[in-house]
């Protein structure tokens, strides 16, 4: 499906990751998928996937045996051993028998079917493919780390350890170990026989072999085998004898050289390998990603040579992992994987590197081609790397240089600069925005200011205000703008990236007069020719600005979600027109193009609201993360989404054209070649970027409910993965409800945790464990620290949302829970005093000593000796002394509390003596204060009070007690820092309590409250409460817009109100339109008048929905509204008058319109004029499609009313077009007798009215008559079908014919058609219209000239895609087996038959693409657009029916019916001769004038 593809990184860590088979096809694990890649000499292609593993894959190895090179199998941390079949990339067996992550594997080289591997635990299992058998063995309980089939004995498996052992065991035996063999201090990495069997050669050069009474006297078959250990050493071992025969120590070879990042640690990673038909060489890794060639027969100390000489270029810049060799059209090849995320190819008997495929260790956030260096395309990783891949390389097509300085972050947005070669801007998840120049090795320029979040776009642009100031060499000529996660535009002067980046909202809000908070930003867009600035928003809309000011012109209100793409259509278009078209994608699936022509170009005073789309492309059904435009093609899109698929579209026809599925996640990024026009390059988070080809995918439109079967995937996946805690069988959960996890989908930028990748992948980067909620009451009932917890918990989920009976059921459970515990029995207080507590214990003789002693001390004048109260063994008799022998009681005593951690015994001692302010420095430094120790402190002075209470709060902080800490900084009037607390918690509601009590009600505290809470919730979705806090903070513009943010229709109508209470008109407007028009949809007609009717300004759209009532209440019974009509108003009712006339009397009696009134007419006319009409597409909804022909209906009739007559037949002739446009026959026949209830004479009025110099008017008279003809032609035809006796011909003849069932789904049946049209004979002869006059006005010959020369150039357009799709073949054409929307090919040939001119196409596409040169081609077409310059204007800005076709049906008609004049017939005739040059035109008139 891809042409070419960079695939996700190897995994790290892993002793055999990668295998080659003997067909040259390379397999590698990459998180939980193993890639295929086609191996040669001079370039890898991928051939594919295999998927099935749900955790990181471990371990993979081919089977080596003739005829079936095409098995393999591998491991994964799943605890899953999988058989597998390249070829048909299908699962064929699996087995789970390991019960722990396996390590290990390898397809014995002897033993067809033996599949060996090893886990963790010890456990080695042998798995026998053909006969489905396995045996489990455990020779040693050690964890293993790699293993390895003899390929000279099929019973012998060496099995590496952790502790360096290696064991040799006997698979026939039950696992018995044969050998021990120990000399490695370390884990064992990597194991490898040697190829040959015997022994002998290498015995007798070793110099140092002494135990020659214990050789083998002839050579005997064991086979050496090399080791590879992290203790820096490889060692070759006899298996026969089971002693190592040789070492050889690693050199010191680390460099360090420009690719290497010194903040990624990594540790030393031995592998080994043998390679097949070298017995004396091994090949091994080395300390920083070299590899080396060890010589084992050569004398000397250095025995190795580097691979790649000393060219840091071909080396890894980082440790290897995995070896592989094979050997292909006479060259031995070796195959390296490293940390460095680079794959190698090396020539073994040159030691060169031959190629290196890059990979990709991170999502692709964003891909760019450069403007200036055609074909250079940067990827911006998730591995915090930015990638340049040279894509137009002929020798190399995998040429890409890495760059790492500086970013240490996922690279989420790259750009371009537009002239300046090399220069390429970034963004990064952590909030950093930087310049690198590609062309030099020097570090990037980032930007002083940082972003707070995560930048998601990046655009260069002219500069604006402050940045354009000053003269033309003090500014510079481009700005870099950055857009983030937080909703903020940076300017960044990229002359002076150290000086501090502007944010454009403040001139946004300057130059517009803006005083509500604008909608955080989510994307931005320059128009090519830098004079335009598109935002897209937070909220779905999109503003668009003119540069330098920002004045803005328009804003479109047609997404209602989260904007994430924005682009302006390429400038080199050959239609003017399409330059302004803007393409936006959103995270409701939808895609919109808007044509802003007319607001760019002529700008009003005030911005125009834009709520109707040019095109509507829908089909992805999840979010769209990127779009863009083919630089080839005009009106070609491609869009990726969170689907999973890329998908292309024809914008004008509103077609899709292909959908390409060949990534296995979401997409997030996409860019057309810039050279050629059949290659697309798609980026997502399955770690890959590929090149594809339009022309070769199979598939048209995406795949339904894709992001059902993906979000289920993705959740089994991390239910495996998150650890459940196991929680005790007696103790319930707090709410059933509480404990459910929503599984939300992250952002672009934040990525859930998957399976885990290779190394520093995207899922490392997380917490493995979360705990969210609060812990149980039963859990923490008696220990402080977790009621602590518990009751932080509880403050933070009352504010976040959490409902009141939750918090009452809590209260109740704690009560209950207390009262449980009365009962018991109370345990006695401890001691202030236990030493001298203790001393009362003793034995009776002591105790009357005591007393003795006493006595002593009391009536002797000096001291007693051998007797010192309140000390030693004499404590207790300081109670009973003086105060000094009290003091020295109380000092024994607080050593005995710090010794048992009593600290609050030992501050009270203190507090006794008065020593408040050691009691409360103490306290504090123990961090023991209480409420009790805090009430005193004023007793020792304000300044002890305050720092003791600003310590208790640092306290009760660290203990989560916010609310406690908040009320004790408001007790030392630090009111300012108590609500800063509680704001810093999240305790907005209390914060607020508190400063709406203390605080004046005009401080800004107050407000930047509400705003910060009002956010919060906005963010979480709580949308009612965060109004009311916008409300209360005076932003009633920021809570009518989050109201409506839900877009339900309840809600519109409140958020409409409640803009109107606060004197927002525009916006009560704008959400009023919206909500009315959502009414509509759902055919509301009685709720979408009421809602209208509270705006005095928008009569004129009243007035809209007006007609559109009527015309759907009139067309209710044609076939045209197929849905059910409930809520309708009386006066829509069809009356026996004209519809026009009708319109005009429920204008005036019901809505109040003076048609006199002319300056109201006017008025209304313009209102009208200003709403976004866009043109029909058959993929236009019917009730959208008669909302718009509503629109044109009213402004013909205040057209009328004005007496302007020139605009009432122009819109009235787009109102019956927009059903031939949109290929509804029905809908424009209906139109026009509905319009044109007299058919030509009523059209014969109003050309009366029009002004006879007046050229214009006379061309779109023309044009109107042309159609009313166009219809009656068509009447006519199944009129004298009808008539016909041969029914069973006629009917055969009108399948397939007309173009009401070629192009109308909901064409009339026959039945209906032949009632509806008895009398159209004598209606169309009354009128005159099948006449000779009736054929004159549809023959007409300029149009005929002009059609003919699109069609011929449309014709020449196909052959150039033919042309280039030349070296294709066998590939399909999508959408071009659709017929005609018209029709009229089919006419003359048996459904049978039917070919058309796409068989004809296909058929003749060799022999053009060999006929015809492209500079010929290209000649044609300018000879044809000349043509269309020389044909008056006039002719080409009207439709006009197709003159060809009427050619057709008027010789269909004569033939069959004989009813047309031969000269007319000869006409037609020479109209088909001299312009039918389309081969199915042709084949279709010469048919009939045979």
């Amino acid at each position: 499906m891809h042409e070419r593809l960079l695939p996700a990184s190897p995994n790290w860590y892993c002793s055999r990751c990668s295998d080659v088979n003997s067909d040259g096809i390379l397999g590698f694990g990459a998180k939980n998928t193993i890639y295929l890649l086609k191996v040669t000499a001079t370039s890898p292609t991928v051939l594919g996937e295999l998927n099935g593993h749900t955790e990181r894959v471990s371990g993979f190895a081919f089977c080596r045996h003739d005829g079936q090179e095409n098995i393999c199998a591998s491991t994964s941390d799943d605890k899953t051993v999988k058989i597998w079949d390249i070829d048909q990339k299908a699962l064929l067996t699996e087995h789970s028998v390991h019960q722990s992550i396996i390590s290990a594997i390898h397809w014995s080289p002897v033993e067809k079917g033996l599949v060996v591997s090893g886990d963790e635990k010890g456990i080695v299992v042998c798995y026998w493919h053909g006969r489905n058998d396995t045996h489990s063995f455990f020779p040693e309980p050690r964890t293993i780390f790699c293993l390895t089939c003899s390929p000279h004995n099929e019973n012998y498996v060496a099995v590496g350890y952790k502790d360096g052992m290696i064991a040799l065991i006997d698979i026939s035996k039950k696992g018995e170990v044969v050998h021990r063999l120990r000399g490695h201090e370390e884990e064992i990495h990597a194991l490898t026989w040697c190829p040959e069997a015997k022994e002998e050669a290498l015995y007798s050069l070793q110099e140092d072999n002494t135990d020659s009474s214990n050789g083998l006297k002839d050579a005997e078959v064991g086979g050496y085998l090399a080791s590879g250990s992290r203790d820096q050493t490889v060692r070759i071992w006899s298996t026969a004898r089971g002693k190592g025969v040789m070492t050889l120590k690693l050199p010191f070879l680390k460099r360090r050289g420009a690719g290497v990042d010194p903040g990624v640690k990594e540790r030393l990673w031995l592998t080994v390998h043998w390679p097949n038909g070298r017995p004396s060489q091994i090949i091994s890794s080395c300390f920083g990603g070299e590899l080396v060639a060890w010589d084992l027969i050569k004398s000397g100390k250095q025995k190795w040579t580097l691979l790649g000489g000393s060219s840091d270029s071909q080396n890894h810049s980082r440790i290897v992992f995995n070896v592989n060799s094979l050997c292909l059209e006479d060259r031995e090849l070796l195959i390296s994987t490293s940390m460095d995320r680079e794959i190698k190819c090396w020539d073994l008997a040159l030691l060169e590197c031959c190629w290196t495929l890059p990979t990709l260790g991170g999502f692709v956030y964003a891909i760019g081609f450069s403007p200036v260096a055609t074909g250079c395309l940067a990827l911006g990783v998730g591995d915090n790397m930015i990638r340049v891949w040279n894509t137009l390389s002929v020798q190399n097509p995998y040429d890409t240089k890495t760059y790492w300085q500086g970013i240490k972050s996922k690279v989420t947005a790259l750009a371009w600069h537009s002239v300046k070669e090399g220069s390429l801007a970034f963004g990064t998840d952590d909030g950093k925005v930087g310049i690198y120049d590609a062309y030099s090795n020097k570090p990037p320029q980032i930007s002083s200011t940082f972003h707070r979040r995560t930048v998601y776009c990046l655009g260069w642009g002219p500069p604006i205000p402050p940045l354009s100031f000053g003269g033309s060499g003090d500014r510079p000529s481009y700005s870099l703008y950055s857009c983030a996660g937080e909703g903020i535009i940076l300017q960044h002067d990229p002359w002076n990236l150290s000086g501090e980046a502007t944010n454009i909202d403040k001139l946004i809000r300057d130059t517009n007069n803006i005083k509500h908070k604008l909608s955080p930003h989510t994307d931005l867009s320059w128009k090519p020719d830098g004079k335009v600035l598109a935002i897209g928003n937070e909220d779905g809309s999109i503003e668009v600005y003119a540069a330098p000011n920002l004045k803005l012109l328009c804003s479109v209100q047609q997404h209602h979600k989260i904007i994430n793409a924005l682009r302006w259509h390429h400038p080199h278009s050959g239609r003017p027109e399409l330059r302004c078209l803007l393409a936006s994608g959103s995270s409701n699936a939808l895609v919109y193009v808007h044509d802003l022509c007319s607001a760019i170009e002529n700008p009003s005073e005030s911005p125009v609201l834009v709520t109707e789309a040019f095109r509507s492309l829908s089909g992805h059904t999840n979010k769209i993360t990127n779009l863009a435009w083919s630089p080839h093609h005009d009106g070609r899109l491609v869009t990726v989404s969170y689907d999973g698929t890329a998908q292309v579209w024809d914008v004008l026809k509103e077609e899709p054209i292909c959908n390409y599925r060949g990534h296995s996640g979401r997409l997030l990024c996409v860019q057309w070649s810039p050279v050629d026009p059949n290659l697309v390059w798609t980026g997502g988070d399955d770690f890959t970027v590929q090149e594809w080809a339009v022309s070769k995918q199979e598939h048209v439109r995406p795949p339904k409910r894709v992001h059902v079967l993906v979000g289920r995937r993705r959740v089994e996946l991390e239910k495996k993965k998150v650890p459940q805690k196991k929680t005790k069988k007696k103790k319930k959960a707090i709410g059933k409800g509480g404990a459910k996890v929503e599984e939300n989908e992250a952002p672009i930028g934040e990525e859930e945790k998957g399976a885990a990748g290779s190394g520093l992948d995207e899922g490392q980067s997380y917490d493995e464990d979360e705990e969210g909620g609060c812990v149980s009451i039963s859990t923490a009932l008696g220990l402080s620290k977790e009621t602590n917890k518990d009751v932080c918990g509880a403050e933070k989920t009352h504010n976040g949302g959490k409902s009141f009976l939750a918090v009452k059921k809590d209260v109740k459970d704690e009560k209950k829970k207390e009262k449980i515990e009365l009962p018991l029995k109370k345990r006695k207080p401890r001691s202030i005093l236990p030493l001298s507590t203790s001393m009362d214990h003793r034995p009776k003789e002591e105790l009357q000593q005591d007393c003795l002693d006493l006595a002593s001390v009391t009536h002797a004048k000096g001291e007693v000796a051998g007797c010192v109260p309140g000390t030693g063994e004499h404590i207790q008799l300081g109670l009973f002394t003086d105060r000094e022998a009290l003091f020295q009681m109380f000092k024994e005593e607080e050593e005995s509390h710090v010794e048992a951690g009593h600290y609050d015994s030992m501050m009270y001692l203190r507090l006794w003596k008065g020593d408040l302010i050691g009691a409360l420095n103490l306290a504090t430094e123990k961090g023991e204060l209480t409420d009790h120790l805090v009430s005193l402190a004023p007793m020792a002075g304000y300044q002890v009070w305050a720092k003791t209470v600003e310590s208790y709060v640092k306290q009760l902080c660290m203990q989560e007690q916010f609310l406690k800490a908040a009320s004790h900084l408001v007790s030392v009037h630090k009111l300012y820092e108590a609500i800063g607390l509680l704001k810093a918690h999240q305790l907005y509601r209390e914060a607020i309590a508190l400063a709406k009590a203390r605080l004046r009600a005009e401080d800004p505290v107050l407000k930047d409250l509400y705003m910060t809470w009002a956010a919060v919730l906005e963010r979480d979705g709580h949308y009612t409460t965060a109004a009311k806090c916008y409300l209360a903070a005076d932003a009633s513009f920021d809570a009518a817009k989050v109201i409506a943010k839900k877009g339900d229709v309840m809600s519109l109508k409140t958020a409409a109100n409640l803009a109107k209470i606060a004197g927002e008109s525009n916006l009560s407007q704008s959400l009023s339109l919206r909500c009315a028009k959502d009414l509509m949809l759902s055919q509301d007609w009685l709720a979408a008048q009421d809602i209208l009717s509270k705006q005095d300004t928008l009569l004129g759209h009243r007035l809209q929905f007006c007609v559109s009532e009527m015309l759907t209440r009139c067309l209710a019974h044609t076939g045209v509204v197929t849905w059910s009509l409930t809520s309708m108003h009386a006066w829509s009712e069809p009356a026996d008058e004209g519809f026009l006339a009708a319109v005009c009397r429920v204008w005036k009696n019901v809505f109040g319109l003076v048609p006199t009134d002319l300056d109201e007419m006017r008025a209304l006319h313009h209102q009208l004029r200003a709403i976004e009409n866009p043109p029909a597409t058959a993929s236009v909804p019917m009730k959208q499609l008669l909302f718009h022909v509503a629109l044109d209906v009213a402004l013909s009739v205040l057209s009328q009313l004005l007496g302007d007559w020139a605009s009432v037949v122009e819109e009235l002739l787009r109102a019956v077009t927009r059903g031939f446009e949109a290929g509804h026959f029905t809908l424009m026949t209906e139109m026009c007798e509905l319009l044109l209830p007299q058919g030509m004479d009523s059209v014969e009025v109003y050309k009366r009215r029009l002004m006879k110099d007046d050229e214009e008017s006379l061309d779109v008279y023309q044009s109107l008559e042309a159609f009313v003809c166009y219809q009656f032609m068509y009447r006519d035809w199944w009129r004298h079908s009808c008539c016909s006796n041969t029914n069973s011909h006629s009917t055969e003849d009108m399948n397939g014919q007309t173009p009401v069932e070629n192009g109308d789904p909901n064409h009339e049946t026959r039945t209906t058609i032949q009632s509806k049209d008895q009398d159209v004979e004598a209606t169309v002869r009354s009128k005159g219209s099948v006449g000779e006059g009736f054929w004159k006005i549809l023959l007409s010959e300029p149009h005929a000239n002009l059609q003919a020369t699109q069609r011929a150039i449309e014709d020449i357009q196909s052959r150039v895609s033919l042309l280039v799709q030349h070296h294709h073949p066998q590939e399909p054409q999508p959408n071009l087996c659709a017929l005609p929307q018209t029709g009229f090919c089919d006419i003359t040939q048996e459904p049978s038959s039917l070919e058309g001119p796409v068989g004809l196409e296909s058929k003749q596409r060799s022999s053009v693409a060999e006929s015809e040169s492209f500079p010929a081609l290209v000649v044609q077409v300018t000879e044809h657009q000349k043509r269309i310059a020389a044909i008056p204007d006039h002719l080409k800005k009207y439709p006009f029916p197709d003159v060809l076709e009427c050619c057709i049906v008027l010789l269909y008609m004569n033939k069959h019916f004989g009813v047309i004049p031969r000269h007319v017939c000869v006409e037609a005739s020479s109209l088909l001769v001299r312009y039918g040059s389309t081969s199915s035109l042709h084949k279709a008139w010469q048919k009939l004038t045979l």
